[in-house]
């Protein structure tokens, strides 16, 4: 098999939360005990640091694995989902895993893992684990998939684990209440293993201080720390929610040195400034064109979308332009209540089975006091944004990782940089 079709063939016959979403989802640890014994434990070969929380995981985990290289540790670094290629889910000192060890890896297990019939996230932990074993890292950032508790990345014993914060999104497994979905990401607090957490709310903060003190584990509440240090630092994630992102890492750096970590302050200040550079992030208020101006971000559910609803209010511009799609399992009036009035819409829908149809989004949008057109498909719906907009107009495209994806997929045909 080529790698497009080891693609296929692993998007075809294990079942994919990004493309089809609920059915996609196995409760358990099973199948990633088994994978991980067939294995042999590779995760016990490195050390690792473990990101859960609803929003900034990703964010938290790629600026970690940039300050960690600049410090000179061969870092690894698995997130979740991919944008534009499978190959950015696992990378080693910014580089993705080569298409040759995905290709080889599908073969050569195959016979081994058919028979279990894992989901996708549990086939691809295995492969990202095994991956840096091969690769002697010396640390891991393992960010986990959804939720915590029963997320197949919680076989990890981490140096430090991280939950970012707490908002509503996958309710179908992880609860209807904060309370509940706290409760599923504190599942990756271990015994004795210090623990940042973020953000909280009145609701999620006792559930973390009850789940740590029942392991003694050593919890540390970002919001209780205000450093000083890094104050006039720059940090290249320029999102209005990346101050908290950037306030918990500063609060988990302490931790790490602890735990033996040698990181210098020039590692630290390069890791924040080149984050993108270094691990190869993208779609994080990612600015993709000027006059006019087009951002793109992945923000896609209540939490997310409030922060990027107010960077907005901070932009200047003669007209907002808005291309907007969703997935069906988000809370999609929760998200259209939050949008600006004052835009002109673009509805469209993302290449994933789980999108929600344009005309039902725009259906929703007009109920909620949004005015716009919609259309079949990202590209087609930015090209119209451009052709509408003056230079000093401003373009912002998101609502869902998946429509971030498929503008990335189609940059050189819309003359994007």
């Amino acid at each position: 098999m080529d790698y497009q079709h080891t693609l296929e063939y692993l998007y075809n016959s294990v079942p994919m939360f990004q493309q089809v979403g609920s059915s996609a989802y196995k409760e358990g640890l099973e199948n990633t005990l088994a994978l991980d014994e067939h294995f042999g434990h590779p995760h016990r070969n490195f050390r690792t640091i473990h990101v859960a929380g609803t929003n900034g995981k990703g964010s938290c985990s790629h600026t970690l694995a940039a300050i960690l290289q600049e410090a000179g540790y061969r870092t690894g670094l698995y997130t979740s989902p991919h944008l534009v290629d499978f190959r950015e889910r696992i990378r080693v000192n910014g580089q993705p895993v080569p298409e040759e060890y995905v290709i080889r890896f599908v073969e050569e297990e195959r016979s081994f893992f058919e028979p279990l019939s894992p989901s996708f996230f549990e086939l691809t932990t295995a492969m990202a684990f095994r991956y840096f074993a091969d690769q002697k890292v010396d640390v891991a950032i393992i960010e986990v998939g959804l939720g915590g508790r029963l997320d197949c990345t919680n076989i990890i014993r981490p140096d430090l684990c991280i939950i970012t914060n707490i908002s509503f999104d996958h309710t179908q497994f992880l609860g209807s209440t904060l309370a509940q979905i706290a409760s599923e990401k504190a599942g990756i607090i271990k015994q004795d293993i210090p623990v940042v957490i973020g953000e909280t709310t009145p609701e999620t903060r006792p559930v973390f201080a009850e789940k740590a003190q029942a392991v003694q584990a050593p919890i540390c509440f970002a919001e209780d720390h205000v450093p000083e240090e890094y104050s006039d630092m720059d940090y290249e994630l320029k999102g209005l929610y990346q101050e908290k992102n950037r306030r918990t890492l500063l609060t988990a750096l302490p931790l790490l040195k602890k735990a033996g970590y040698h990181l210098s302050e020039q590692a630290i200040r390069n890791g924040f400034a080149h984050v993108c550079e270094l691990t190869g992030l993208m779609g994080r208020w990612q600015k993709l064109q000027d006059a006019p101006t087009l951002i793109c971000d992945t923000g896609h559910n209540v939490g997310g979308i409030t922060y990027i609803a107010e960077q907005l209010k901070q932009q200047t511009y003669r007209k907002l332009h808005i291309v907007m799609g969703m997935v069906n399992d988000k809370d999609i009036r929760g998200v259209l209540a939050l949008l600006p009035r004052d835009a002109d819409y673009y509805f469209t829908k993302a290449s994933v089975k789980r999108a929600l149809p344009e005309a039902e989004l725009t259906r929703l949008a007009n109920a909620a006091g949004l005015q716009g057109e919609c259309y079949p498909d990202v590209p087609t719906a930015v090209r119209a944004a451009q052709e509408k907009s003056l230079p000093e107009d401003f373009i912002f495209v998101g609502g869902s990782s998946f429509i971030v994806a498929d503008l990335l997929a189609s940059r050189d045909a819309l003359n994007l940089h």
